[in-house]
């Protein structure tokens, strides 16, 4: 493919990204000219793929439409893309020790893009003396109970979780399992964060 077979490619997906979020604000290309300072004959161009765009012009569209500088180039086709599938039964099986605290892990999935970093385990907790740790992170964290009965604290408040019970939380507030109510208890977390 020659630099410019390349470049008109590159130019198509932009302004068919720009053309789909526009619409999704339910703006017109002169609306959105007025928000951006961008003309409207040149959002045309941009749309059509009649026009490069310089990143000043990209940031400014971007920030007229409230979408970070990445969301124009969703369209633009990358050499590689992850997939992770994992088989019942399997998984990459971990220990995290806490003090004298304890439990297994199994890591189902981890992604990291460039601007996101996605996380789901299994986890299961034994009833012990020792309690399990409290944890403060950034993103949000989905719990999902499968097995048994726990405590999960959020902040200053309290939640029993039973089989089929979920919480999802903002995870820079205190937050993790108390008590192990039932000998052992099963969940399934998934975190997610901005990078």
């Amino acid at each position: 493919m020659s630099v410019l077979q390349s470049s008109n490619n590159l130019d198509a997906a932009l302004g068919s990204a720009l053309r789909d979020i526009r619409k999704s604000h339910n703006l017109t290309a002169r609306a959105l000219s007025q928000k951006s300072g961008v003309s409207a004959a040149m959002i045309s161009r941009l749309e059509r793929g009649h026009a490069s765009a310089s990143m000043a012009t990209l940031n400014a569209l971007s920030q007229a439409l409230n979408v970070p500088l990445v969301s124009l180039f969703r369209e633009i086709a990358t050499e590689h893309s992850d997939y992770t599938h994992v088989k019942s039964g399997e998984g990459l099986v971990s220990t995290r020790l806490v003090g004298d605290h304890s439990h297994r892990y199994v890591s189902l999935a981890l992604h990291t893009r460039s601007e996101l970093q996605f996380e789901a385990r299994s986890v299961t907790l034994v009833r012990q003396d020792s309690h399990p740790p409290q944890y403060v992170s950034h993103g949000v964290v989905f719990v999902y109970a499968l097995q048994g009965q726990a405590i999960y604290q959020y902040g200053q408040r309290d939640f029993v979780l039973n089989p089929g019970d979920s919480i999802s939380v903002d995870a820079e507030l205190s937050h993790g399992f108390t008590e192990v109510i039932t000998d052992t208890f099963t969940f399934l977390t998934v975190q997610a964060e901005r990078r």
